[in-house]
């Protein structure tokens, strides 16, 4: 293998001459030189060729070859074939490559434009051609390699905003307090899960979920306490929650509202007496209850929604059974209609 010494100045273009002979790639380098091109290398066949620009180009970013000059007639195979070869790789296609040819027929031309030659120059080689096509070539891939890594960039800070905007969506479906679901976004899901339901025939049911005596823990634990009781509750109402599509949301001051597409009247019974359970066992300590500990009263309601009916009247339906659950002595979950 016939290869030079690279010089490794900073941003020096790599140019790599592909001929089987030694006195036209001496000259080539020479005229190259003259010009202040020093960075080149020497490859006497095609595969000699491929195995130096792979080297080049697996060494990582800021190395890799800037321009091929590539004569037609090689011993182990034509450099059409060969230019179409590189033009095939993945890491070697970026590279622009000129032919060098003795052949000035108008078919090699065009066969090695087709193969992908962006350029061309006759033998013998004149130093004003040579050295003007290799300017207009490298300077060509100077702009393609700028866009390139503009385009990077741009790519990289749409994968950041992406990424921020999701969290922000995140953020703001969120409660602060809690994590769990916000009232805004509960609204959203109830909307889009009821047409989905109506679509589908499909059950919908919802929670509507109350701590009781909430006021009383406060006026005696404090707030603080009351903010850590409320991340309990909801840590606890949510991990009894097993299907991706049920959610959770804080409904506004004490109260939680739990949406159940899928889930008929009897599924919704289950789950909150699940949810009740769940809470009981938190066993928060809460002198002013009943039991002497913290505990939740629930509301279900469930129907099948029909075009045109009012989605709120499932939150309203399980509302009503909230607020029969609290009348009926709290720590139970009633069940409600909802009005057709």
């Amino acid at each position: 293998m016939l290869s030079e010494q690279r010089d490794m100045a900073d941003n020096a273009p790599i140019i790599l001459m592909v001929d089987d002979s030694r006195l036209a790639r001496v000259v080539m380098a020479g005229i190259l030189r003259n010009a202040g091109y020093h960075n080149l290398l020497e490859a006497s066949s095609a595969e000699e060729a491929f195995d130096l620009l792979k080297q080049e180009a697996d060494a990582g970013p800021g190395h890799g070859a800037d321009l091929v000059l590539l004569d037609i007639v090689l011993p182990d195979a034509d450099g059409i074939t060969a230019c179409s070869r590189f033009k095939q790789d993945p890491l070697l296609r970026a590279i622009p490559v000129i032919m060098v040819t003795a052949q000035d027929g108008v078919e090699n031309l065009e066969a090695a434009f087709q193969a992908g030659a962006m350029d061309f120059i006759t033998k013998p080689i004149k130093e004003v051609e040579l050295t003007a096509r290799v300017r207009s070539a490298l300077a060509l891939k100077l702009e393609m390699d700028r866009r390139k890594a503009r385009e990077k960039e741009l790519q990289k800070l749409t994968r950041q905003l992406a990424k921020a905007n999701q969290e922000l969506r995140l953020l703001s479906a969120r409660d602060g307090l809690t994590g769990v679901a916000n009232r805004r976004y509960y609204e959203e899901q109830l909307d889009k899960q009821w047409k989905q339901s109506a679509r589908e025939r499909a059950p919908l049911s919802q929670l509507m979920i109350d701590i009781d005596h909430f006021k009383k823990y406060n006026d005696r634990y404090g707030h603080l306490a009351g903010d850590e009781c409320l991340r309990k509750v909801a840590k606890a109402l949510e991990e009894t929650l097993k299907r991706p599509a049920d959610l959770l949301a804080r409904y506004g001051g004490e109260e939680f509202t739990a949406l159940l597409p899928l889930t008929d009247a009897a599924g919704a019974q289950a789950v909150a007496e699940t949810m009740r359970s769940a809470v009981e066992a938190l066993a928060v300590e809460h002198r002013d209850a009943h039991l002497g500990m913290v505990t939740i009263s629930v509301g279900a309601a469930s129907c099948r929604p029909q075009p045109g009916q009012d989605p709120r009247s499932l939150p309203a339906a399980a509302d009503k059974a909230l607020y029969l659950a609290k009348e009926q002595g709290r720590n139970c979950c009633r069940l409600g209609e909802v009005a057709i």
